[in-house]
């Protein structure tokens, strides 16, 4: 009987380094790009470009299709080669066009991808080095440090004051404590310390931990296997879905009834069959797909030009949407750049003593990477030459202070740097003016006073404190009792200059600004005023603690900074503007946005931040600046739109012209267009449909956010839907009886005029001005000229016959311009009365 491999918890280092065949120094490159190959097929979404073939045979995909290309293959066989045949070159020609379009698109967009990926730092040749987090194998060693994501199970060989959320996987609300053990074989998974999990991400402190599992072979990707799981359905994703349904249902019922019609008159069923399946090709909205995908990709590209990087495309009509965006005031509303004014006493005196321990706090931490640390660092010369470094307890969010003990002329001193309240929560004394140690409560009035003043003034304020140690080296989180107060050290970070006309532009945008902060209210309500927010209402973490849910929904609308919000708060807060019918983006680059970005509608980060940050966000922006964001939503409203014009036109013209066709089989002694007629149709009017994504668009759709709405459309398919129809059967009239044409003159000016008024229709219901005040994107103009000239003139061709088309005296070309006209124009004066009645009702929905 073959004895079961121990999991890797419950075996020491040496043994787990021995069994994957590594070292402490970890993997050659050699190595781990010969282990990449290995082990590639053991990845939760394999890194690959997207396969051609597949997206290729995705095009002919859809059910309909599916039927038609199987009828016209039995026709072969049974009937007429000739119209089988290019009924089937139509249908590839379509096919085709939309994989050319829709493989552009894709390639662009992992391009796009490629910029923002998240990286792991793993030691290869035995030096530290950056790699895509898809390309850490089993037997790499990493290092970890606040911010990072574990990129797959691994053993911790080395940890200092390691603290894990775990909660993706867990539960586990609280960060969970990391050190060096050897575990028992059963231990279950909560209790597992020595280990860390893919998923998981490192709140503070530092680790060097061995691979040992990647993608399905990790306990994150057992659950994911099993799950299944897929991203939540964005509000556009599920109207894209429900108008699909809603036209399934229509197309259905009258491609079965057109065909019981047809074979109940007895017409050639194989000629029925094929022409009902023609009209379901034409009714159904078979570029829908590939015309989001083209879309959107074209909006990430442009977004990507405004420096705006679109991890999930379909996030870029939630971008559209969005009319709240919650941001921290750090680096977005203020310049980002932290530096220290002053160092003072308790007395509000400058302290070179004061500058000098937070200076040794500063330089000596290696956990969490603060401005605040870099400010200090950076503020003069100060030597710190005669001291050296012992220990260190990092900053976490929980303790919200740094200790560290350095050795120096003053013998061992623990020095530790935080939030004043927090700091002051461990003193016992207080050094006063003269440098005397008394009672923390005797001058702690004086203390709170202090504050109170400098947080006014806008500046951020620090406490510093000491201990000293005697021949003690080491410290935990225990030893941070019983310290000294020594004073305050104060940062400014003033508002961006142009940060009050950014914020006047996005009101103009129709996106309120609500600041999230940790910073004291005074300090969030100095800034407030400072970037034009006079009577900003702010709202404080101590208060929210104490809210129900219900008075937080009721109030959440009206506040416009939150101040000193723990980071458990910011997804209350998310949640709570989502309940009250918000769209609301977020923007974070902290360990402690992770959920808040996860839990808002677009979760929004920069380049510059940690890893967590940047792997949950849609949207990754290059430079942490309003004004990038204002340029990227315009970007994603004009997306959207472009995406809103080709379901508008695919409820217009061709639905009209479909449904008239329907009704013209029952009462005409012959089939109204042949199918490969219809086939050709539905290719030519979606030629210009195609070209929609690089449309301009009216400024009064990109001044406020709209959403998705399927009354709307349906509304809007059976206004202009009927008005088709009604300029169907006037030519359908002046044809027969006003022209007397024949079988085949007849479906050659229907051919005509439904090409026509289907293309220049497209340039009427684009834009809710009249179609002569709104300039249509070149391509589209120049696609729907090429489309009228082509169908003007097919007719002519040699190959005219094959098609069933016959040329056309000037009789009939000059009765199918007149009827395009007037539809035109009546289509122009139903647009005026459609929008007027819809305005009021629906005037952020479209």
């Amino acid at each position: 009987m073959e004895q079961q491999v121990p999991p890797f918890w419950s075996v020491p280092a040496a043994e787990a380094l021995k069994r994957l065949q590594t070292a402490p120094h970890g993997l050659s490159a050699a190595e781990a790009g010969s282990r990449l190959k290995r082990y590639a097929a053991r990845r939760l979404a394999p890194k690959k470009r997207t396969d051609a073939l597949t997206l290729l045979a995705s095009q002919f995909s859809s059910p309909i299709v599916l039927l038609l290309l199987g009828a016209t293959v039995i026709s072969i066989f049974l009937h007429d080669t000739t119209d089988a045949a290019i009924i089937l070159v139509i249908v590839l020609a379509s096919g085709f066009l939309g994989f050319w379009q829709e493989r552009g698109a894709a390639g662009a967009v992992e391009k796009l991808l490629s910029l923002v990926e998240v990286k792991a730092q793993v030691l290869r040749d035995g030096a530290p080095a950056d790699v895509p987090l898809t390309d850490v194998v089993p037997g790499d060693v990493v290092l970890l440090s606040a911010g990072a994501t574990a990129p797959g199970d691994c053993l911790l060989l080395e940890a200092r004051d390691l603290f894990v959320d775990e909660a993706t996987l867990t539960g586990e609300t609280f960060p969970v404590e990391k050190s060096v053990a050897v575990l028992e074989a059963g231990t279950p998974l909560p209790r597992r310390t020595n280990a860390v999990f893919m998923g998981t991400h490192m709140v503070s402190g530092t680790a060097t931990a061995l691979v040992v599992a990647i993608g399905k072979d990790t306990e994150f990707g057992a659950v994911s296997e099993r799950l299944k799981l897929r991203p939540p359905e964005t509000e556009f994703e599920h109207g894209l879905r429900r108008f699909g349904y809603l036209l399934l249902e229509v197309t259905l019922l009258l491609v079965i009834g057109i065909f019981a019609f047809n074979v109940y008159l007895h017409r050639h069923v194989l000629d029925s069959f094929l022409f009902s399946m023609a009209l379901a090709v034409g009714l159904t909205p078979q570029l829908l797909p590939a015309i989001v995908s083209i879309n959107l990709a074209h909006g990430a590209r442009r977004m990507a030009d405004r420096k705006v990087i679109v991890k999930r495309l379909a996030s870029i009509e939630n971008f559209g949407s969005m009319n709240v965006l919650c941001t921290d005031k750090t680096g977005t509303i203020t310049q980002g750049v932290v530096t220290l004014q002053a160092a003072n006493d308790v007395g509000g005196q400058t302290s070179d003593r004061v500058l000098l321990y937070a200076c040794l706090n500063a330089s000596f931490e290696t956990g969490f990477s603060s401005p605040i640390d870099a400010a200090i660092r950076n503020h003069g010369s100060i030597d710190i030459s005669a001291w050296r470094k012992l220990d260190e307890v990092p900053y976490d969010f929980l303790r919200k202070r740094l200790s560290i003990v350095a050795s120096g002329p003053e013998g061992n001193v623990m020095i530790t740097k935080g939030a004043l309240a927090q700091v002051l929560e461990v003193c016992t004394t207080a050094e006063d003016a003269a440098g005397v140690a008394v009672p923390l409560e005797r001058v702690r009035e004086q203390i709170e006073a202090q504050y109170t003043r400098y947080s006014g003034n806008g500046q951020r304020t620090l406490g510093v404190a000491c201990k000293k140690l005697g021949s003690e080296t080491g410290i935990s989180k225990e030893s941070e009792v019983g310290l000294t107060f020594l004073g305050f050290i104060l940062f400014s970070d003033p508002p961006k200059p142009e940060i009050e006309a950014t914020i006047g532009r996005l009101r103009e945008l129709g996106v309120s600004l609500k600041v999230i902060t940790g910073d004291n209210a005074l300090v969030a309500a100095t800034v407030a005023r400072a970037i034009g927010l006079g009577s900003a209402r702010v709202l404080s973490g101590h208060e929210l603690r104490k809210m129900s849910d219900g008075a937080l929904l009721a109030r959440v609308g009206q506040v416009d900074v939150f101040a000193e919000v723990e980071p458990n708060q910011k997804e209350r807060i998310i949640l709570a503007l989502r309940k009250a019918g918000h769209v609301v983006g977020y923007m974070g680059d902290g360990i402690n946005d992770a959920s808040a970005l996860h839990a808002a509608d677009v979760g929004l980060s920069v380049e510059s931040a940690v890893d967590v940050a940047k792997e949950v966000a849609d949207i990754v922006l290059l430079e942490k600046d309003l004004d990038v964001l204002v340029d990227g939503v315009r970007e994603g409203r004009t997306t959207f739109a472009n995406t809103l014009k080709y379901v508008l036109m695919a409820t217009s013209a061709n639905f009209g012209n479909m449904f008239s066709m329907a009704g013209a089989s029952l009462l005409l002694p012959f089939l109204p267009l042949l199918p490969k007629q219809i086939l050709l149709t539905n290719m030519l009017t979606d030629m210009p449909e195609m070209t929609i994504a690089s449309d301009s668009v009216d400024a009064e759709m990109l001044a406020r956010p709209r959403r998705w709405d399927i009354g709307f459309i349906r509304s809007f398919m059976l206004t202009f839907g009927v008005l088709s129809s009604v300029f169907d059967y006037l030519t359908f009239g002046a044809l027969l009886y006003l022209l007397k044409a024949s079988t085949d003159q007849f479906r050659t000016g229907w051919f005509v005029e439904s090409v026509l008024s289907a293309s220049f229709i497209v340039l009427v219901v684009r834009s809710r001005r009249p179609f002569f005040r709104s300039r249509p994107g070149k391509r589209l103009l120049w696609a729907t000229l090429g489309v009228a000239a082509t169908t003007l003139a097919m007719p002519f061709l040699p190959f005219a016959p094959l098609l069933g088309l016959t040329p056309l005296p000037p009789s009939f070309l000059g009765l199918v311009a007149v009827i395009v006209v007037m539809y035109i124009l009546s289509g122009e004066a139903a647009k005026h009365i459609f929008y007027r009645h819809f305005e009021p009702t629906h005037a952020d929905h479209v």
